[in-house]
Protein backbone atom coordinates (compact mmCIF):
# COMPACT_ATOMS: atom_id res chain seq x y z
CA UNK A 1 0.00 0.00 0.00
CA UNK A 2 2.80 2.15 0.24
CA UNK A 3 4.04 1.73 -3.06
CA UNK A 4 0.65 1.91 -4.47
CA UNK A 5 0.29 5.35 -2.17
CA UNK A 6 3.82 6.56 -3.83
CA UNK A 7 2.30 6.05 -7.27
CA UNK A 8 -1.30 7.79 -6.56
CA UNK A 9 0.62 10.69 -5.24
CA UNK A 10 3.58 10.98 -7.49
CA UNK A 11 1.11 11.02 -10.37
CA UNK A 12 -1.25 13.57 -9.05
CA UNK A 13 2.08 15.87 -8.14
CA UNK A 14 2.66 15.40 -12.04
CA UNK A 15 -0.75 16.60 -13.10
CA UNK A 16 -0.13 19.87 -10.42
CA UNK A 17 3.20 20.44 -12.01
CA UNK A 18 2.26 19.95 -15.44
CA UNK A 19 -1.19 20.68 -16.17
CA UNK A 20 -0.98 23.61 -13.56
CA UNK A 21 1.12 25.60 -15.69
CA UNK A 22 -0.51 24.92 -18.73
CA UNK A 23 -3.81 26.21 -17.05
CA UNK A 24 -1.54 29.19 -15.76
CA UNK A 25 -0.38 30.12 -19.32
CA UNK A 26 -3.73 29.36 -21.42
CA UNK A 27 -6.39 30.49 -18.97
CA UNK A 28 -7.92 34.06 -19.44
CA UNK A 29 -6.51 36.17 -16.26
CA UNK A 30 -3.90 34.20 -14.71
CA UNK A 31 -0.75 35.82 -13.70
CA UNK A 32 1.50 33.69 -15.83
CA UNK A 33 -1.16 34.24 -18.80
CA UNK A 34 0.72 33.50 -22.21
CA UNK A 35 4.24 33.44 -20.30
CA UNK A 36 5.09 30.90 -23.06
CA UNK A 37 5.85 27.37 -23.61
CA UNK A 38 9.14 27.32 -21.33
CA UNK A 39 6.95 27.88 -18.92
CA UNK A 40 4.80 24.59 -19.91
CA UNK A 41 8.20 22.85 -20.22
CA UNK A 42 9.36 23.48 -16.95
CA UNK A 43 6.13 22.37 -15.38
CA UNK A 44 6.60 18.95 -16.49
CA UNK A 45 10.15 18.53 -15.91
CA UNK A 46 9.33 19.27 -12.59
CA UNK A 47 6.20 17.20 -12.32
CA UNK A 48 8.64 13.83 -13.01
CA UNK A 49 11.66 15.19 -11.22
CA UNK A 50 10.21 15.47 -8.08
CA UNK A 51 7.90 12.65 -7.63
CA UNK A 52 10.74 10.52 -8.54
CA UNK A 53 13.02 12.46 -6.64
CA UNK A 54 10.30 11.85 -3.48
CA UNK A 55 9.51 8.05 -4.61
CA UNK A 56 12.21 6.70 -6.79
CA UNK A 57 13.45 4.48 -3.81
CA UNK A 58 10.02 3.60 -2.67
CA UNK A 59 7.65 2.64 -5.71
CA UNK A 60 10.41 3.29 -8.77
CA UNK A 61 7.84 6.22 -9.43
CA UNK A 62 6.77 4.95 -12.80
CA UNK A 63 3.65 7.49 -12.77
CA UNK A 64 2.98 5.97 -15.86
CA UNK A 65 0.94 3.39 -17.31
CA UNK A 66 3.35 3.13 -20.13
CA UNK A 67 6.26 2.63 -18.37
CA UNK A 68 4.53 0.10 -16.05
CA UNK A 69 3.63 -1.74 -19.10
CA UNK A 70 6.70 -1.31 -20.71
CA UNK A 71 8.51 -2.83 -17.68
CA UNK A 72 6.37 -6.02 -17.47
CA UNK A 73 6.71 -6.26 -20.74
CA UNK A 74 10.31 -6.90 -20.41
CA UNK A 75 10.34 -9.10 -17.57
CA UNK A 76 11.31 -6.21 -15.54
CA UNK A 77 8.55 -5.75 -13.24
CA UNK A 78 6.08 -8.18 -12.18
CA UNK A 79 2.62 -8.61 -13.85
CA UNK A 80 0.89 -9.35 -10.80
CA UNK A 81 1.57 -6.15 -9.82
CA UNK A 82 0.66 -3.99 -12.66
CA UNK A 83 -3.26 -3.45 -12.46
CA UNK A 84 -3.13 -2.25 -8.95
CA UNK A 85 0.06 0.16 -10.04
CA UNK A 86 -2.00 1.38 -13.10
CA UNK A 87 -5.35 1.68 -10.52
CA UNK A 88 -2.86 4.06 -8.26
CA UNK A 89 -1.69 5.97 -11.02
CA UNK A 90 -5.02 6.73 -12.64
CA UNK A 91 -6.57 7.74 -9.14
CA UNK A 92 -3.63 10.38 -8.61
CA UNK A 93 -4.31 11.74 -12.36
CA UNK A 94 -7.64 12.50 -11.37
CA UNK A 95 -6.59 13.76 -8.26
CA UNK A 96 -3.92 15.76 -9.39
CA UNK A 97 -6.31 17.26 -12.49
CA UNK A 98 -9.61 18.19 -9.77
CA UNK A 99 -6.57 19.94 -7.69
CA UNK A 100 -5.51 22.00 -10.96
CA UNK A 101 -9.55 22.30 -11.91
CA UNK A 102 -10.11 23.88 -8.56
CA UNK A 103 -7.19 26.61 -8.09
CA UNK A 104 -7.76 27.49 -11.39
CA UNK A 105 -11.90 27.92 -10.95
CA UNK A 106 -12.07 31.65 -11.75
CA UNK A 107 -10.13 31.39 -14.60
CA UNK A 108 -11.44 28.39 -15.92
CA UNK A 109 -15.18 30.52 -15.61
CA UNK A 110 -14.27 33.23 -17.08
CA UNK A 111 -11.63 31.72 -19.87
CA UNK A 112 -13.88 31.37 -23.66
CA UNK A 113 -11.85 30.11 -25.40
CA UNK A 114 -12.57 26.26 -25.89
CA UNK A 115 -8.82 25.28 -27.08
CA UNK A 116 -7.15 27.35 -23.98
CA UNK A 117 -9.81 25.30 -22.00
CA UNK A 118 -8.90 21.58 -23.52
CA UNK A 119 -5.19 22.41 -23.63
CA UNK A 120 -4.97 22.14 -20.07
CA UNK A 121 -6.78 18.46 -19.64
CA UNK A 122 -5.18 16.98 -22.35
CA UNK A 123 -3.42 17.01 -25.73
CA UNK A 124 -4.04 17.12 -29.40
CA UNK A 125 -2.45 17.45 -32.83
CA UNK A 126 -1.72 21.00 -33.78
CA UNK A 127 -1.81 20.25 -37.02
CA UNK A 128 -5.18 18.10 -37.07
CA UNK A 129 -3.26 14.99 -38.06
CA UNK A 130 -4.16 11.52 -36.50
CA UNK A 131 -0.65 9.83 -37.67
CA UNK A 132 1.33 12.75 -36.62
CA UNK A 133 -0.44 12.49 -33.34
CA UNK A 134 0.87 9.05 -33.06
CA UNK A 135 4.30 9.53 -34.20
CA UNK A 136 4.79 12.30 -31.91
CA UNK A 137 3.73 10.71 -28.91
CA UNK A 138 5.54 7.06 -29.59
CA UNK A 139 8.91 8.62 -30.13
CA UNK A 140 8.50 11.12 -27.83
CA UNK A 141 7.32 8.25 -25.26
CA UNK A 142 10.07 5.98 -26.37
CA UNK A 143 12.79 8.85 -25.75
CA UNK A 144 11.51 9.61 -22.62
CA UNK A 145 11.60 5.75 -21.43
CA UNK A 146 15.19 4.51 -22.48
CA UNK A 147 16.26 7.69 -20.61
CA UNK A 148 14.95 7.30 -17.81
CA UNK A 149 15.85 3.63 -17.42
CA UNK A 150 19.54 4.09 -18.33
CA UNK A 151 19.83 7.34 -15.77
CA UNK A 152 17.92 5.47 -13.07
CA UNK A 153 19.62 1.76 -13.96
CA UNK A 154 22.80 2.06 -15.34
CA UNK A 155 25.62 2.33 -12.11
CA UNK A 156 26.40 6.03 -12.21
CA UNK A 157 22.37 6.84 -11.41
CA UNK A 158 22.35 3.96 -8.91
CA UNK A 159 25.02 5.30 -7.26
CA UNK A 160 23.89 8.83 -7.12
CA UNK A 161 19.91 8.76 -7.42
CA UNK A 162 19.45 12.12 -6.54
CA UNK A 163 21.26 13.20 -9.74
CA UNK A 164 19.82 10.84 -11.87
CA UNK A 165 15.99 11.95 -11.02
CA UNK A 166 17.54 15.46 -11.73
CA UNK A 167 18.18 14.31 -14.99
CA UNK A 168 15.07 12.73 -15.91
CA UNK A 169 13.27 16.09 -15.18
CA UNK A 170 15.69 17.69 -17.69
CA UNK A 171 14.56 14.74 -20.33
CA UNK A 172 11.00 15.94 -19.85
CA UNK A 173 11.75 19.03 -19.94
CA UNK A 174 13.74 18.81 -23.09
CA UNK A 175 11.08 16.42 -24.90
CA UNK A 176 8.21 19.18 -24.07
CA UNK A 177 10.84 21.97 -25.72
CA UNK A 178 11.66 19.50 -28.74
CA UNK A 179 8.99 17.39 -29.44
CA UNK A 180 6.21 18.97 -27.61
CA UNK A 181 5.03 20.98 -30.34
CA UNK A 182 2.87 19.09 -32.33
CA UNK A 183 0.54 17.48 -29.54
CA UNK A 184 1.59 18.75 -26.00
CA UNK A 185 2.80 16.18 -25.39
CA UNK A 186 1.19 13.57 -23.38
CA UNK A 187 3.51 11.12 -22.93
CA UNK A 188 1.40 9.33 -20.55
CA UNK A 189 -1.67 7.06 -20.90
CA UNK A 190 -2.99 8.78 -17.18
CA UNK A 191 -1.92 12.16 -18.08
CA UNK A 192 -4.51 12.16 -20.67
CA UNK A 193 -7.29 9.93 -21.01
CA UNK A 194 -8.02 11.11 -16.76
CA UNK A 195 -8.28 14.72 -17.50
CA UNK A 196 -10.00 14.03 -20.63
CA UNK A 197 -12.81 12.53 -19.02
CA UNK A 198 -13.13 14.53 -16.69
CA UNK A 199 -13.00 17.86 -18.68
CA UNK A 200 -15.81 15.57 -20.11
CA UNK A 201 -17.88 15.61 -17.37
CA UNK A 202 -17.17 18.72 -15.07
CA UNK A 203 -19.57 21.70 -15.72
CA UNK A 204 -17.21 24.43 -17.63
CA UNK A 205 -18.94 26.77 -19.84
CA UNK A 206 -16.89 26.44 -23.34
CA UNK A 207 -15.16 24.04 -22.96
CA UNK A 208 -16.32 22.50 -26.18
CA UNK A 209 -15.48 18.91 -27.38
CA UNK A 210 -13.57 16.46 -25.05
CA UNK A 211 -12.63 15.04 -28.72
CA UNK A 212 -13.13 11.29 -28.24
CA UNK A 213 -12.63 10.36 -31.88
CA UNK A 214 -8.75 10.61 -31.23
CA UNK A 215 -8.41 9.90 -27.53
CA UNK A 216 -6.94 6.72 -28.28
CA UNK A 217 -3.55 7.95 -29.45
CA UNK A 218 -2.23 9.33 -26.58
CA UNK A 219 -2.88 5.91 -24.88
CA UNK A 220 -1.98 3.77 -27.74
CA UNK A 221 1.36 5.45 -29.22
CA UNK A 222 3.00 5.74 -25.57
CA UNK A 223 2.30 2.53 -25.05
CA UNK A 224 4.20 1.24 -27.75
CA UNK A 225 6.69 3.49 -27.59
CA UNK A 226 7.38 2.59 -23.98
CA UNK A 227 7.49 -0.88 -25.00
CA UNK A 228 10.21 -0.21 -27.22
CA UNK A 229 12.18 2.09 -25.29
CA UNK A 230 12.43 -0.66 -22.08
CA UNK A 231 13.26 -3.03 -24.75
CA UNK A 232 16.23 -1.35 -26.44
CA UNK A 233 17.42 -0.63 -22.92
CA UNK A 234 16.94 -4.18 -22.07
CA UNK A 235 18.51 -5.67 -24.84
CA UNK A 236 21.73 -3.53 -25.36
CA UNK A 237 22.22 -1.51 -21.70
CA UNK A 238 20.59 -3.49 -18.89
Amino acid sequence: MTRLAAECIGTALLMVFGNGAVANVELKATKGHHSGWLTIAMGYGFGVMFPVMMFGAVSGAQINPAMTLALAANGLFPWSEVAPYILAQLLGAAIGQLIVYVTYYPHYRDTDQAEAIFASFSTTDAAGSRSNYFLNEFFGTLILVLGALCCLSLPWGQKDPAVASLVVGFIVWGLVTSLGGPTGPGLNPARDLVPRLLHQVLPISHKGSSRWNEAWIPVVAPIAGAIIGAWIFHAIFA
